[in-house]
């Protein structure tokens, strides 16, 4: 019975993550249109389009190869496991201890890897344009993700999520300057790794600015739905991994009752409305850099997450 409720638990999650992150995406824009005072398509218009799309034919280049055709299954995939590996409502589920930051980021650098291969497959320009700078922005995006982890690891003593929350909830942790540090920087990450404003702009479809909208401008049908749920999923995952590392209350624990799975999700999904709310109020409050900024912002975080981890370990030593 306990391996059954296990199964049902794990299930949940990735039920639930699957079925939230269209509905994230429909939120942040129904929020910002009516900050800009326009009525804005429904939330749940990023269901009807993904079913638009997987009705219509694909439509597929003479020179595409067998790498184009895979890629958008494989990065729905990829996107979708490691976003049902982050503890939403519990912790300590069936699948908990794959649930390790190290492998979350693997996961994503794959995805990425694939997508920036299948944007230069057909040979177009924008193709090509879109995947250099989408290497460019990985090329700082990962290091301070992976300061940020290692700052994170020092604090709790590992890289697992559930003891990560586990350690961040108790009272010993208290505030600290490298914990602050770390969380802007994976916000500024987050914010790159989504294509989000000031970073890029996924509205846009101009070709002098677009990064992500230019290496999936070839693709059509089932081919584009998967990379589109790739996207909602991915902006799901940010969110669910800042609210599980500095946001872990509510969060259900192993061999408890369905009532504190219950409140988990309802805990949940008041933190991705929260969530969806400020990421709607920056946008809406900022605007798009240049291409030759980003570096600099990305700079930032990368120092940020260093300086937490330097901090950390003069803490340590004093």
């Amino acid at each position: 019975m306990v391996v059954i409720f296990d199964f049902l638990a794990q299930g949940a999650q990735m039920a639930m993550v699957l079925l939230l992150a269209p509905l994230l995406t429909g939120v942040v824009r129904k929020i910002k249109a009516r900050l800009l005072r326009r009525q804005g398509p429904s939330v749940i218009q990023p269901y009807r389009d993904l079913v638009r799309l997987l009705r219509k034919e694909v439509v597929l280049a003479e020179n595409a190869s067998w790498l184009f055709r895979v890629t958008p299954y494989l990065i729905f995939a990829v996107t979708w496991v490691a976003a049902s590996l982050i503890p939403t409502f519990a912790t300590g589920l069936m699948f908990s201890w794959t649930a390790d930051l190290i492998v979350i980021v693997a996961l994503l650098g794959s995805a990425r890897f694939f997508l920036a291969l299948a944007g230069m497959d057909v040979g177009t320009s924008f193709g090509g344009i879109g995947s250099s700078r989408e290497v460019m922005i990985a090329t700082l995006a990962e290091p301070a993700m992976l300061l940020t982890i290692f700052t994170l690891a020092l604090v709790a003593g590992s890289t697992q999520l559930s003891t990560i929350a586990a350690v961040m909830i108790s009272s010993h942790v208290g505030l600290r300057v490298s914990l602050g540090m770390a969380l802007i920087a994976l916000i500024m990450v987050a914010i790159a790794e989504n294509a989000r404003i000031p970073v890029d702009n996924p509205a846009t479809h101009l070709e002098l600015t677009m990064v992500h909208e230019a290496m999936v401008l070839e693709y059509s049908g089932r081919h584009l739905a998967m990379i589109e749920f790739a996207a909602f999923l991915k902006l799901l995952l940010y969110v669910s991994l800042i609210a599980c590392i500095f946001l872990p209350w509510n969060l259900a624990v192993p061999a408890t009752r369905a009532t504190a799975y219950i409140l988990g999700m309802i805990a949940y999904l008041a933190k991705l409305a929260v969530g969806a709310v400020l990421l709607a109020l920056f946008e809406t409050a900022t605007a798009k850099m240049r291409v030759f900024r980003v570096p600099e912002f990305l700079g930032a975080a990368l120092m940020l997450g260093m300086l937490a981890t330097l901090l950390l370990f003069v803490s340590r030593s004093l």
